[in-house]
This record gives structure tokens, C-alpha cells and sequence, in this order.
């Protein structure tokens, strides 16, 4: 794809046009700044987790995030049935594995939801897809500690077992349908000083792919916008809590002609790549 800065802009226009509910079952640490990148990027929030009314609210939802970063058994039994209703209804589901790897409760669960829902996009760090993928991987907290394995083949093993988008980030981001490979190199060390940034990562993921049938470009794309708008916010932020405010007033304000110079989005040959 030639031109992925005006790729990018029109779903994110189309987001802007459907303001898309996105529904949200999600980390109670961060979830006032992923209600408000919902925001900054056009769609609308909503964080509903009592079991009681998730697959009411799912119904009239344009993408389901879950991420287990505030994990208890309740709340994966609510992910399960608003994941169930999002599968009868083809709305994407966007999982994001927050400490996979760190507890058994953690890993466990998010096997479980990946065995027992249909998810449109994995989203996490090097060290959590590697360990849902069974390639290793250590997970101190909810903060990756490392890697084992090449994340290429890591994203396109566990996106090609499950059928489903995996997306990886980290200083370079990889996201694989199990065929394509995207590498997104768009971001700054900054993004990892302040609590929640993976998190907001997902839920860009989520607004993307809540308008765009194709989950791969959804994903690389919306990695690349919000990447990008650390790096501009980076360039005027005198350190992590300047920093912040930054980021959103970048994610609100990028235009398609910044982005048409800055984004930086490869796609490979798929021969031999993280082979």
C-alpha cells in the first residue's frame, strides 16, 4: 500500500463521520484515558462491565475492547458474554492480554477467552503474545521484561493458529494475519514513561477496526496515527506529565499532510520473513 499517510486519514475520517461506539470492558487503572482518546479519535466510549447488561450494551456497539489489566473472575465472565453476543452480531473484538505470563489467572484467562470467542485482533507486548503463543516470553507485573522469540514469527503464528490480527508493540510494532506483516516504526521512548499507553493502543486499534473490514490495515494504521502523535507530542513535552497532555492534543489535532510525510508503515516480502 503506496500512500499509508492518506490511508490512515480516510479511516480516520470514516471514524470522525460514525463516531462508532466503542465498547469497552477494560483496565480500571486507565480507563478515564482510554475514554478520552476515544474521544480525541472521533468515536464514542462507553465502559460497561456488569454482566447484567454487557450484551445489551455490545448490541449497539461498533467494536468490543477487552483488556484484562484489572483482572478478576466476574469480569471475565462478563467479557465472555459480551464477546459471545459481539460474535453473533460481527462486532469486532479487540483482546488485549494485559500480564499474560505474570499469574496462572492471567494467562489462563486470556487462553480462554481466545479459545472460546472469536477475536478480530490481539493486541500486546512482545513478551504476552509470546507466551499466549507458547514461545516463551517473561512478564514482571503487567510490564513486559522480555521476548524470547523474533516477533515476526511470534505474530504470524498466533495470528494464523487462531485466525485472527495479532499486533505486537513495542519500538517496533509487527502486525500479522498470519499472510501479511506490517512493521509500524512510528512511536518514542516517552510512550513508555507514563502508565496506559498500551492500553490507549488497543482502544485506537478498536476505533480503526470498528470502521475498516480489514483488521490487518485497521490495526497497522491506527498504531501508526497514535505512534506518530507520541513523536509530535514528544518533540514539545518536557517530560512524562507534559507529555501526556500532549499526546492527546496531538492525537486530536494530526493532519493528513503530517501524516503523509511521517508515517512509516513497511510491509515485507512475505517469503522468509521471521522464518
Amino acid at each position: 500500500m503506496e500512500n499509508w499517510g492518506e490511508k490512515i486519514w480516510g479511516i480516520l475520517e470514516r471514524v470522525r463521520a460514525e463516531r462508532p461506539l466503542v465498547h469497552h470492558i477494560t483496565n480500571m487503572v486507565v480507563m478515564n484515558d482510554t475514554a478520552n482518546l476515544t474521544l480525541h479519535l472521533g468515536a464514542s466510549p462507553v465502559m460497561a462491565h456488569a454482566s447484567e447488561e454487557v450484551a445489551e450494551m455490545v448490541g449497539m456497539a461498533g467494536a468490543l475492547v477487552l483488556n484484562i489489566g484489572t483482572l478478576t473472575p466476574s469480569l471475565v465472565e462478563a467479557m465472555l458474554v459480551a464477546g459471545r453476543r459481539a460474535n453473533e452480531l460481527g462486532v469486532p473484538i479487540v483482546l488485549d492480554p494485559v500480564g499474560a505470563g505474570a499469574t496462572r489467572l492471567r494467562t489462563e484467562s486470556a487462553h480462554r477467552l481466545m479459545a472460546e470467542l472469536k477475536i478480530a485482533v490481539l493486541r500486546g507486548n512482545a513478551a504476552e503474545v509470546s507466551v499466549l503463543a507458547g514461545c516463551g516470553g517473561r512478564v514482571k507485573g503487567v510490564d513486559a521484561a522480555g521476548g524470547e522469540a523474533d516477533p515476526v514469527f511470534v505474530a504470524r503464528r498466533l495470528a494464523e493458529e487462531h485466525g485472527m490480527v495479532v499486533a505486537i508493540t513495542g519500538p517496533r510494532d509487527v502486525v500479522s494475519d498470519g499472510k501479511r506483516v506490517f512493521l509500524v516504526e512510528n512511536g518514542h521512548p516517552l510512550m513508555g514513561a507514563i502508565t496506559g499507553t498500551g492500553c490507549m493502543a488497543t482502544t485506537a486499534v478498536a476505533a480503526f477496526a470498528a470502521v475498516e473490514k480489514d483488521r490487518a490495515v485497521a490495526a497497522a494504521a491506527a498504531l501508526a496515527y497514535f505512534g506518530l502523535a507520541g513523536e509530535l507530542a514528544a518533540e514539545r513535552a518536557a517530560g512524562p506529565g507534559s507529555f501526556r497532555v500532549a499526546l492527546f492534543d496531538e492525537v486530536t489535532n494530526l493532519t493528513p499532510e503530517v501524516l503523509a510525510a511521517r508515517a512509516r508503515i513497511v510491509q515485507p516480502a512475505a517469503e522468509g520473513v521471521g522464518r
